[in-house]
C-alpha cells in the first residue's frame, strides 16, 4: 500500500539521518578493532581524537581551519550530484585555483595595485580557473559523452603536474630552494582573520558558499530545472529545459567553489603557490559531500567534523604512538560505509504503513 505522502517525508527524513548516523557508528566500531590491532586501546584513541579536534580553544581553532576548504571541495562534488553527475575533481580545481590566485596576486603587486585590488584578483583567478577547471569535465559530458566522474579523476592529476611544473619552472621563485614555490604575496595582500579568532576568512567564504549554493539549488528556478534533470533527463528535455547548459553551468559554478579554496589557501595560509597546496582537501571533500548527501546545509557540520579527524592525527601519533595517517584510515572507512549505507536506502522500514481502516464496531443490541 502508498504510503501517505507525510508519512514519506518523515521516512525519507529518518532515513537522511538514520543511515549517515549507522554509517558512522559502524565505521567507529571498525577502526577501533583496527587500532586494537595495532596494540593501542580504542577509547584512549577515541578520547586523544576528541581533544585533538574539540578539546581547546587551540584545537577547535585547528579545526576550523581544516573544515573551511572542506566545504568548499565538497560543494565541488555536492552541486553537481543535483544533476546526478559524480564529481571528484575538487582536488584539481583547487590546485588550479590556487595557482592562478599566485600568479594574479604577484601581476597586481607588480602593477603597484592596492591590498583590496589585489585581492580582488586573486578571487577572481580562483573562481574563474576552477570554473573553467571543472566546467570542461562537464562540457565533455554533454558534448562527447565522456564520463564526468573518469574525466575529473584525471583533471586532478593534470592539474597538479601543471602546478609542479610551473612552479618549478616559469614561476619559480629563485630563493626557493629546498622547496620549490612562487615568489610569496606581500603580508599586506594576504587574507586576514577573523574578529576574535586565529581563523582566517575562509571559513566566513565556506559558510557563506554553503548557504548560498542551497538557496540557489532549492529556491530558484535554476536549482528546480537541476533537480528535474537529475531525475529524470527526458522530462527535462520534454519539458524544454536546457540540460546541456544546465550541466556545464553546475559543473562551473562547483569548480568556481574548489577554485576559491584554492585562492584562500594561498591568501591565508600558505602565502605563495607551491607543493603544498596538494593537501587532499578535494578528495576528503567527497567524502564530506556523500556524508551531507549532497545538501550544502548540511555540509557545514559535516566539515566540522572531517576536519576534526584531520586536525586529531598529530596528537594520536604523540599520545598513541599511531602513524599519522591513522586518521586517513578513518575516513577511508567512513568513505566505505557511507557507500555501503547507500543499498539500504528506501529498505529501511522506519515508519509503518497505514494499514486498512479498522471497521466500526457493531452496534449494542440490549
Amino acid at each position: 500500500m502508498k504510503l501517505h505522502p507525510h508519512a514519506l517525508l518523515g521516512r525519507e527524513t529518518a532515513e537522511s539521518i538514520a543511515l549517515p548516523a549507522g554509517a558512522i557508528t559502524a565505521s567507529l566500531l571498525v577502526f577501533g578493532a583496527f587500532v586494537a590491532t595495532q596494540g593501542a586501546n580504542p577509547f584512549n584513541v577515541y578520547y586523544e581524537m576528541y581533544r585533538g579536534a574539540f578539546g581547546t580553544w587551540f584545537s577547535f581553532q585547528n579545526t576550523l581551519l581544516r573544515a573551511a576548504p572542506l566545504m568548499l571541495t565538497a560543494l565541488c562534488t555536492a552541486l553537481p550530484a543535483r544533476l546526478g553527475l559524480i564529481v571528484i575533481g575538487g582536488e584539481g580545481a583547487m590546485v588550479v585555483g590556487g595557482l592562478a590566485a599566485a600568479s594574479a596576486a604577484l601581476a597586481a603587486q607588480a602593477l603597484r595595485a592596492p591590498p583590496l585590488a589585489v585581492l580582488a584578483a586573486m578571487l577572481a583567478a580562483g573562481l574563474a580557473a576552477g570554473a573553467l577547471w571543472v566546467g570542461l569535465a562537464g562540457a565533455l559530458r554533454v558534448h562527447r559523452g565522456v564520463s564526468e566522474t573518469i574525466s575529473s579523476l584525471l583533471l586532478n592529476y593534470i592539474g597538479i603536474a601543471l602546478l609542479n611544473h610551473l612552479v618549478e619552472g616559469a614561476l619559480r621563485d629563485p630563493a626557493s630552494l629546498n622547496k620549490p614555490s612562487t615568489a610569496p604575496i606581500a603580508a599586506e595582500n594576504a587574507l586576514g582573520s577573523l574578529p576574535g579568532v586565529d581563523v582566517h576568512w575562509g571559513l566566513a567564504y565556506g559558510a557563506l558558499a554553503c548557504v548560498a549554493c542551497h538557496v540557489l539549488m532549492r529556491r530558484t528556478t535554476f536549482g528546480f530545472a537541476a533537480s528535474m534533470s537529475g531525475g529524470n533527463v527526458r522530462a527535462a528535455l520534454l519539458a524544454g529545459l536546457p540540460v546541456k547548459r544546465l550541466v556545464v553551468l553546475t559543473c562551473m559554478l562547483a569548480g568556481a567553489c574548489a577554485g576559491l579554496a584554492g585562492m584562500v589557501e594561498v591568501a591565508a595560509v600558505h602565502g605563495r603557490a607551491s607543493a603544498s597546496l596538494v593537501s587532499g582537501y578535494g578528495y576528503t571533500g567527497v567524502l564530506v559531500a556523500f556524508l551531507a548527501r549532497h545538501d550544502p546545509l548540511a555540509i557545514v557540520p559535516v566539515a566540522l567534523l572531517l576536519g576534526g579527524i584531520g586536525a586529531s592525527g598529530g596528537l594520536v601519533q604523540r599520545t598513541a604512538q599511531l602513524p599519522d595517517a591513522t586518521v586517513s584510515v578513518l575516513q577511508g572507512i567512513l568513505f566505505l560505509a557511507i557507500l555501503a549505507s547507500e543499498a539500504l536506502r528506501g529498505r529501511l522500514r522506519l515508519t509503518r504503513a497505514p494499514g486498512p481502516p479498522r471497521p466500526a464496531p457493531a452496534p449494542q443490541v440490549a
